[in-house]
């Protein structure tokens, strides 16, 4: 927490970290407040714009970066749909924006960068504690046990409505906080700190439990229990690190099993996801629509049916196909994977995996832990939800994926940027 408010340095960079750290403490809340500041930061960078300190911006790594957008622009020409196509430039307008901005600020990110995902990390810790608490208020108010706080009425969609997000979308911010404090932890060397940083831990922890989402599981296992290791650990610190993440992943899993709750959720929502839809059921599988959706897509394979056109289109094919639930409530695909190749075909979908691929690579080739989970976040998560149809979702991809890219190995990033 040390650093959290910084004094010494001049006012533009303290003007600049204020923006940031503002921008990154609404990100689990209404997205009126992060939009607000936002626009604030852009003014500010415009304000301050100087050519001798801006970071290039016309190379590859910035295409990349901001490429997803441009693939909503390109597949607008062809779509059958115009009018939702635009409303898809709006919403991943800050695709394109972040990278830019981040080229234009002199702002040195990979300073700051402990301070802001410190302060974030604090956030997401109250927001649960927050969440928690009025759990908590509701039972007491109506006079039930405090033992059904873990029962269906408050975990998943139910726990995080109080803030009104989407239980998958929050647990990916909550997920960062958590590798984050993890990282801080294994570095820190006062106990008061240690102590600290890992009751926020435990409280992070409850709240992805609560909040339940699978693919967040699968990733915490592989970015807990693989990367962790291998990225922070050498020698005797990785063997003794391994042994007991095995040994709470195993207790963790079994105390799931044991749920009832938690058990329908991870193991009974899974097969129930997994398996092909019977007429007379009043909602759909997640398999099924997929099937619903590669159906259209081996149609129009190359270039798609352009931006905007993925839930009209769907919203036809439910109803013929009886999918009452899925039409009522005007799902998509619930893959940003087939989203690629429903609006914008192969071509667009190849553009969306060289461009985690890069990332991956980027993460690897830094040795950077925060950088390599939210890849992983992404394209995990990418499987069994559009996260770029999504307001929170491409907030948090935007931010974070340049945020991480800006902040990362100083002399590695001047190096790829001088290397263009």
């Amino acid at each position: 927490m040390r650093g959290l408010f910084p004094t010494r340095d001049n006012l533009t960079d303290q003007i600049s970290y204020y923006h940031l750290l503002l921008f990154m403490a609404c990100l689990p809340f209404d997205m009126f407040y992060s939009h607000i500041i936002l626009i604030s930061f852009a003014i500010h960078c415009i304000i301050h714009f100087s050519k001798t300190k801006t970071r290039p911006v016309f190379n590859w790594q910035v295409l990349l970066l901001t490429s997803v957008f441009f693939v909503t622009v390109y597949s607008t020409f062809y779509s059958v749909n115009k009018t939702a196509a635009y409303n898809d430039w709006g919403r991943q307008i800050t695709i394109l924006l972040f990278p830019l901005l981040f080229c234009l600020m002199p702002f040195d990110f990979r300073k700051y960068r402990s301070a802001l995902l410190m302060g974030f990390s604090l956030v997401c810790t109250g927001t649960v504690i927050y969440l928690y608490l009025n759990a908590i208020h509701v039972l007491g108010y109506y006079q039930l046990s405090l033992s059904l706080i873990y029962s269906q009425a408050f975990v998943n969609h139910n726990f995080s409505q109080p803030i009104d997000m989407h239980a998958t979308f929050f647990s990916m911010q909550v997920a960062i906080a958590l590798v984050y404090l993890i990282s801080v932890l294994f570095k820190e060397k006062e106990n008061i700190y240690r102590v600290f940083y890992s009751a926020c831990i435990i409280i992070l922890c409850g709240g992805l439990l609560q909040l339940s989402s699978k693919s967040i599981f699968i990733c915490l296992f592989i970015i807990i229990d693989i990367a962790v290791p291998i990225f922070l650990l050498k020698g005797r610190r990785r063997l003794k690190y391994l042994l007991i993440a095995g040994v709470l992943t195993i207790a963790a899993t079994c105390a799931i099993l044991t749920s009832g709750t938690f058990r329908e959720r991870y193991i009974g929502d899974l097969e129930a996801d997994l398996t092909k839809t019977n007429i007379g059921e009043t909602s759909e599988s997640r398999i099924s629509r997929w099937k619903a959706t590669a159906e259209l897509i081996q149609k129009k394979p190359v270039i798609g049916y352009g931006a905007g056109s993925e839930v009209g289109m769907l919203h036809e094919t439910f109803f013929t196909k009886k999918y009452y639930d899925s039409f009522l409530h005007n799902l998509n695909a619930h893959s940003e994977y087939l989203s690629f190749l429903f609006k914008s075909g192969i071509i667009g979908l190849a553009i969306y995996l060289s461009v985690l691929i890069w990332g991956f690579w980027e993460a690897i080739r830094r040795r950077d832990l925060l950088f390599f989970s939210f890849m992983i976040l992404i394209s995990i998560i990418s499987i069994s939800e559009n996260i770029l149809d999504v307001d929170k979702g491409i907030i948090f991809y935007a931010f974070f994926f340049s945020f991480f890219f800006f902040s990362g190995n100083k002399n590695n990033t001047l190096k790829s940027f001088n290397s263009v």
